[in-house]
């Protein structure tokens, strides 16, 4: 009976933390060391990602509790599964890199904000730029309008001022 309540339990933390996850993203970890692994969870870790090793059929019945079930397609094989709960881009980035570093370490796919994601949508996510350079791209194009219509704005008042000082010219010669 322990047994059954221990598979309850991680049915219910896998689906807590998928519905917080802003992305899950599914790896097959066959063929990795202690060693490889033990870097890639404190890699993982550095950035706030969990890396949990999960049994595919419960991670599967915790998928379908959430009406996640296209997760199934990626839960074959020894599964493990980084779960991001702020930024949704830092645990590609690190499973990107580490799939270089390592060849047998492998991303199947995933969740990203409740949408199923493949191998390429992963790894779009992993070739964005960081956070601050994408809300700098955003604050720079909010602020291109602003800054050209400060400029015409500022040649406007100049042409005026010029034209005043003409004027005044003109009665100081008269």
């Amino acid at each position: 009976m322990k047994k059954r309540e221990d598979k309850q339990q991680v049915v219910s933390e896998v689906r807590e933390d998928l519905q917080r996850a802003k992305v899950a993203i599914v790896t097959d970890y066959r063929g990795l060391n202690v060693a490889q692994i033990s870097t890639l969870r404190r890699a993982l870790r550095a950035e706030k990602v969990k890396y949990a090793v999960v049994k595919n059929t419960l991670a599967r019945r915790a998928a379908r509790d959430l009406g996640l079930e296209a997760l199934d397609a990626y839960l074959d094989g020894p599964t493990a599964i980084a779960f991001s709960f702020d930024d949704p881009v830092a645990p590609a980035k690190v499973l990107a890199k580490y799939t270089k570093e390592f060849d047998k370490l492998q991303v199947k796919g995933g969740i990203l904000q409740g949408r199923p994601i493949d191998q390429a949508g992963v790894k779009a996510l992993a070739d964005l730029p960081p956070r601050e350079v994408l809300l700098g791209q955003v604050a720079g194009t909010f602020a291109a309008p602003m800054t050209g219509f400060a400029g015409a704005l500022q040649a406007v008042l100049r042409k005026f001022v010029g034209t005043l000082q003409a004027v005044r010219d003109q009665k100081a010669g008269a």
